[in-house]
């Protein structure tokens, strides 16, 4: 489907916060109103992080559950769930909500990340177990890249069989201490990922609009939403997530390319139907 450009929208992730933007979605309820409204505007993928009664992120398979259940109650957006957590999340937890509710895709970190002042550790073997246990569920990746190794050691798991075509690869630039975005490193991390991948381009803050169009120019697809960037300008917060989704559409069509729609990534990925 040439053509065609595929928008994920991030509404919520594990780190931003309501004192940083009013309109965060953070209850299941408010979590689906903002998918469908992501949808509405021309997002294909909700990149899926939940919170817990008390608004910290939280990997039970519970509440992702309820908030699947209600977002697929009003739109068919791509559901992807992640499994890079929290900061501080075991492995088995990251995991769970993908073993036990085996969605189309879910996030599939490559390598250990520096973010901000902590980190996340992903090891070969623990990356080795993840990938092992999408495919057995038919679950695909996306293949987070915040650093340029991470690239090349996916193409590990490659190589020994624990990830199939298509791949979609997810580049994540501009976490404080990691990889800054620059048109630079985004040629370099495509260059480096098989050839024929597909790939979605994650500008952190201010780095989210100059992404876009990078990812525009070198033929990637675009993620926006609150967990990557939480300001529609300089000193103007998003009202919402559907409007940097619409901003992202609007780029797109400029560029003379479609929107893609959720029945057209479950095509081109070969999502589980």
């Amino acid at each position: 489907m040439e053509g065609k450009i595929v928008i994920t929208c991030a509404c919520t992730g594990a780190e931003t916060t309501k004192a940083q933007n009013p309109a965060l979605p953070v209850t299941p309820e408010e979590i689906a109103d903002a998918a469908c409204e992501a949808r509405r505007a021309g997002a294909a993928i909700l990149h899926l992080h939940v919170r817990g009664a008390d608004g910290r992120p939280t990997q039970d398979p519970a509440v992702f559950r309820k908030a699947i259940g209600l977002i697929r109650a009003k739109c068919d957006i791509v559901v992807e769930l992640t499994t890079g957590g929290a900061v501080g999340d075991t492995a088995d937890e990251r995991l769970r909500p993908v073993m036990e509710l085996e969605p189309e895709m879910a996030s599939l970190d490559c390598g250990t990340v520096n973010f901000g002042d902590e980190f996340i550790v992903n090891t070969l073997p623990t990356m080795r177990r993840f990938a092992a246990e999408f495919r057995a569920r038919r679950v695909r990746p996306t293949l987070e890249c915040f650093d340029l190794g991470h690239v090349h050691a996916s193409r590990i798991l490659i190589k020994e069989g624990l990830l199939e075509p298509p791949y979609h690869y997810g580049f994540v630039l501009n976490v404080p201490g990691s990889v800054p975005y620059s048109a630079e490193n985004l040629e370099a991390f495509r260059r480096a990922m098989p050839e024929g991948a597909r790939f979605t381009v994650m500008g952190i803050g201010k780095s989210s609009l100059p992404a876009q169009y990078g990812a525009i120019a070198c033929g990637g697809w675009i993620r926006v939403g609150f967990e990557d960037n939480v300001y529609y300008a300089r000193g103007r917060l998003a009202t919402s997530n559907a409007e940097l989704v619409e901003r992202a559409s609007r780029l797109a069509r400029e560029a003379q390319l479609e929107i893609a729609t959720s029945d057209d990534v479950r095509s081109m990925l070969g999502l589980r139907r």
